[in-house]
């Protein structure tokens, strides 16, 4: 019975996420994917539901206080204290590429207007929308199956969180395609709002329609989308065997080339995302080691403590 329910519960929930995404779409919203995740994480903990369930909500708590708490305040951020700041990224993106800004590069040489969509505008949409499901799925696939590597990876999301927010409001910035729209750099496309007005599969596309709920129009600096992927990419590098950890190191760059290619952020704010990264899993590593280390050294001290 108990193999049962071990095996029984992820099939179900598997199979029950598979009629959610065909008949209802992809889950977007906030609240839609934790319930969706939780029931995965509560089917895959079926054998001692009544132990995990309290260190479910308990972990979790935190996290999803904080993102729900970002997804509020981030749009007050447009202009809180400052004007949009539009010509020093451009400037910026000048003096590194000889004059030539990447997006409007790209879009020169790969777009061909929303009458004649290619591959790879298609590519570019869906690592664009993973964004919106990536961090949370990998925390709860942390959580279920590398438990000790939850708490510090939950750190880290918050901890971009919040710094992406204060830099929001400190320096709100604009973003390509409206920079473009504002005659501040040549004419360009946004493309991912393009190829979603064209994805075959209507649910799949109202991934960017829910995610855009969340959107600051001038929170382009730093680049979260590109931050979140580099950030999975360095906690996820030692729990993937090493055959994926190509495909993992290859993640934040499509998202990247998808960032720029799309309008949605120069170059520069997507560095600007990485620093963040490295900052978010520098400074909660250092803090957990030192944490782990003084447990050591009070473990080594209690048999002298005894005496």
């Amino acid at each position: 019975m108990r193999n049962a329910v071990r095996f029984g519960m992820p099939v179900a929930w598997l199979a029950g996420t598979a009629l959610l995404v065909v008949l209802a779409g992809v889950p977007t919203s906030r609240d839609g994917i934790y319930i969706w995740l939780g029931l995965g994480m509560a089917a895959f903990s079926a054998t001692d539901l009544r132990r995990r369930l309290p260190r479910m909500v308990r972990d979790w708590l935190p996290l999803v206080s904080i993102l729900f708490l970002y997804d509020f305040l981030r749009g007050f951020a447009d202009g809180l204290l400052f004007r949009a700041h539009e010509v020093p990224q451009i400037r910026l993106e000048q003096a590194i590429f000889g004059g030539t800004i990447p997006t409007v590069w790209l879009q020169r040489h790969l777009w061909h207007g929303a009458g004649h969509l290619r591959w790879w505008d298609y590519a570019s949409y869906i690592v664009y929308v993973t964004h919106f499901v990536a961090t949370p799925l990998i925390a709860a696939l942390l959580w279920t199956f590398a438990h000790e590597r939850f708490a510090r990876y939950a750190s880290m999301v918050c901890v971009l969180a919040l710094t992406g927010f204060a830099t929001y409001v400190l320096y709100p910035a604009v973003p390509p395609w409206m920079a473009s729209q504002q005659g501040a750099i040549p004419e360009t496309a946004r493309t991912v709002a393009v190829v979603w007005h064209s994805i075959p599969v209507s649910h799949f596309s109202s991934v960017f329609e829910n995610g855009q709920h969340y959107a600051n129009n001038v929170a382009a600096m730093p680049s979260l989308h590109a931050a979140y992927a580099l950030l999975a990419t360095l906690a996820l590098w030692k729990v993937v065997p090493r055959w994926g950890r190509g495909l993992l190191a290859l993640y934040p760059v499509a998202m990247t080339f998808s960032l720029v290619y799309s309008g949605e952020h120069y170059f520069v704010d997507c560095v600007a995302g990485w620093a963040y990264a490295f900052f978010a899993y520098g400074i909660v590593t250092a803090v957990a080691e030192r944490r782990a280390q003084r447990a050591v050294r009070l473990r080594e001290l209690e048999p002298a403590f005894a005496d």
